[in-house]
C-alpha cells in the first residue's frame, strides 16, 4: 500500500536502478516495523497518574488494611462497625430505638474489638432471632397487653441490661486479665451470657404467644400470660432449642469448642430458671420496686455467664 501511495504522488517514470533501490528501502522498513522483537518505529506515551488518583489509592488501600486486620483494634472495630450499621440499618429500625441503636453501636465496637468478627456475628445472630421471636404475633400480644413497647423496638436499658455481662467479658479479654489462661474463659462467659439472654428473650415471648398454661415456678400457680415469673412448656422448650442455636453458631464460628457449647446451654437454663425465681418473688413486690426487666436481665446474664465459667473451671480441674 505504502508503494501505490509512493507511485501515485510521483507519477512519473522511475530508472530501474533508482525503482530498485526504493524498494528495497520500503521493504527495510516495513520489516523492521514488523519484527515483534525490535522496539516500535513510534514512541509510546507513558502512563502517569495524578495526585489525586494516587492519594485516592492510598487511601482506599488503607481502609482495607485497618478492616482486615488482625488482632482487631480500636480503629479497625469503629471502621468495620460503621460500615454494617449503615448496610444493616433496616435491620436495626426494626428492632431498636435511636437511642437503643447507640448502645447498639457501642456494644458492636466493644465486641469487635474484643473478638473480632466472629464475636460480631454471635451478637448479631442474637439480634436477629430475638428481634424475630419479638415480632410473633404482636397484635395478639398489644391486645393482651402484654407486648413489648414501640412493638418491640427495644431502647438503650434492654441493650445495657441484654450485654452488661458480655461487655465485662470483652473488656477482661482486651486487657488480659488473668493472661492467656483465662481469655478462652472470658470468650466462654460472652458466648454463655447471650445464650442465656436470648433463651430468656425467645421462652418470654414464644410463651406469651403460644403458651396454653402459664404458671409461676415457684409454686406452680396458674397465671395470665405476661405475668412476671411465669413460664409455659412451649416457651421453655423455645428457650431451649434457642439456646442450643446460638451456642452451635458459636461454635461454628471458632468462639467456642462442643463441650462448651454444651456448658453455655446448661448455665442459660439454670440462669433463666433463677430469673423466673426472682421475677416471681421479688419484682413489682413492695420494696423492689427497683428491681424492673432491665435490671433483672442483668442478673439472669450475669448468672449465666458466671455459672459457664466456674462449670468450665472445674472440668478443666477434674483433667489435671
Amino acid at each position: 500500500m505504502a508503494l501505490s501511495i509512493f507511485l501515485q504522488v510521483n507519477p512519473s517514470p522511475l530508472p530501474p536502478s533508482q525503482f530498485n533501490k526504493s524498494t528495497i528501502r520500503l521493504k527495510k522498513i516495513l520489516t523492521l516495523n514488523s519484527n515483534p522483537g525490535l522496539p516500535k518505529m513510534l514512541p509510546q506515551e507513558k502512563q502517569t497518574q495524578t495526585p489525586n488518583a494516587v492519594s485516592m489509592q492510598g487511601a482506599l488501600s488503607g481502609a482495607m488494611n485497618l478492616i482486615q486486620s488482625a488482632p482487631p483494634t480500636w480503629q479497625s472495630a469503629l471502621v468495620n462497625n460503621v460500615l454494617i450499621f449503615i448496610l444493616g440499618s433496616p435491620i436495626l429500625l426494626s428492632g431498636l430505638s435511636l437511642s437503643g441503636i447507640c448502645a447498639a453501636f457501642l456494644l458492636g465496637t466493644l465486641t469487635w474489638r474484643a473478638f473480632g468478627p466472629s464475636g460480631f456475628l454471635l451478637v448479631a445472630c442474637y439480634f436477629v432471632i430475638g428481634t424475630a421471636a419479638t415480632k410473633v404475633k404482636m397484635a395478639q400480644k398489644e391486645a393482651q397487653g402484654v407486648a413489648e413497647k414501640r412493638k418491640g423496638r427495644r431502647g438503650p436499658g434492654s441493650v445495657i441490661g441484654s450485654s452488661a455481662a458480655g461487655c465485662v467479658c470483652a473488656f477482661l479479654s482486651i486487657y488480659g486479665v488473668g493472661g492467656e489462661a483465662f481469655s478462652r474463659l472470658w470468650e466462654l462467659g460472652f458466648v454463655a451470657s447471650f445464650c442465656t439472654k436470648l433463651s430468656d428473650t425467645v421462652s418470654s415471648e414464644i410463651g406469651k404467644a403460644y403458651g396454653k398454661i402459664t404458671y409461676l415456678v415457684t409454686t406452680f400457680k396458674i397465671v395470665p400470660r405476661g405475668t412476671e415469673g411465669a413460664v409455659s412448656v412451649e416457651g421453655t422448650l423455645a428457650g431451649l432449642l434457642a439456646s442450643i442455636l446460638l451456642a452451635s453458631i458459636g461454635f461454628f464460628l471458632g468462639e467456642i469448642h462442643i463441650p462448651e457449647a454444651v456448658i453455655c446451654v446448661i448455665a442459660s437454663q439454670i440462669a433463666n430458671v433463677g430469673e423466673s425465681i426472682i421475677g416471681a418473688t421479688f419484682q413489682e413486690k413492695e420494696g423492689f420496686r427497683w428491681l424492673n426487666n432491665d435490671v433483672v436481665n442483668v442478673l439472669n446474664i450475669s448468672i449465666g455467664s458466671i455459672l459457664a465459667v466456674l462449670m468450665q473451671q472445674l472440668l478443666q480441674n477434674l483433667h489435671k
